[in-house]
């Protein structure tokens, strides 16, 4: 499959969360293989111009039996907001807004080519200490659903997390397949970036906000256990008995 279409704001970033706020929906796309409703939106901005969103509506998100229905959309921009706080800008872009199909998320789309899932980047060594970092990020956000293709790499091969929907449950519930770099340290540099988005948090610094506005007080806590537990054991765990992957796989 050739790699997916360019998008022209992804090159700056800058105010590309105001731009998605306020851009018109002109055409979606569904994403057939989605177990949720998703869209491929294509958007237009008086002055950015027209782009590509993921446009996830909370009317089309399928009940679950152990996350809160209709919630899935915050997390996603939780996700985001996590990524933000600790500089790792992991997560594209993504805001809580109106379209066609009601409120949903709204996140920047990232041209990619579908072949180059988690299974194909991670024989790139060049891509480890990305993955290492995103190994990280799904550690303290709980991901329970990190599958090989929720991970894409644009034409400058950065790498971006996609599909955080199933994130900061109060109960551990790390699912990913990303397991080769267990038992690998985490550097300082990611160490120093939690802890001071730990202290953020901690504050309800402004910077933390948006973050912890659509989280339980229960969940918030425990997102700082994870972090503080992994500041002590600052490992990246190994593989357990009970289910730690996804299904499917990619």
């Amino acid at each position: 499959m050739a790699r997916l279409p360019a998008n022209p704001w992804l090159p700056s970033m800058e105010g590309v969360l105001e731009v998605l706020r306020a851009a018109e929906f002109t055409r979606l796309q569904p994403v057939w293989d989605s177990s949720n409703q998703v869209y491929v939106a294509e958007l237009a901005h008086s002055e950015a111009g027209r782009g590509l969103g993921i446009y996830k509506p909370a009317s089309g998100e399928r009940p679950l039996n152990d996350f809160p229905y209709g919630t899935l959309h915050h997390r996603e921009v939780a996700a985001y907001e996590l990524s933000a706080l600790l500089g790792w800008h992991l997560v594209p872009p993504t805001v809580i807004r109106e379209g066609p199909r009601g409120e949903g998320s709204l996140q920047l789309f990232i041209e990619h080519d579908p072949e180059e899932h988690y299974f194909v980047l991670r024989e790139d060594a060049a891509l480890h200490d990305q993955l290492v970092r995103l190994a990280t990020f799904d550690r303290v956000a709980n991901n329970a659903d990190r599958k090989g293709g929720h991970i894409l790499s644009d034409p400058n091969r950065r790498l971006w997390a996609i599909d955080n929907g199933l994130t900061f449950h109060q109960h551990e519930k790390l699912r990913t397949v990303i397991w080769d770099f267990a038992g690998t340290e985490a550097p300082p540099g990611l160490l120093e970036d939690l802890r001071r988005a730990l202290g953020c948090i901690e504050a309800g610094a402004e910077d933390a906000r948006s973050l912890l506005e659509p989280l339980t007080s229960r969940e918030r806590g425990a997102l700082v256990e994870r972090i503080e537990a992994f500041l002590r054991d600052p490992v990246l765990p190994e593989m357990y008995p009970w289910r730690c992957t996804p299904w499917p796989l990619i």
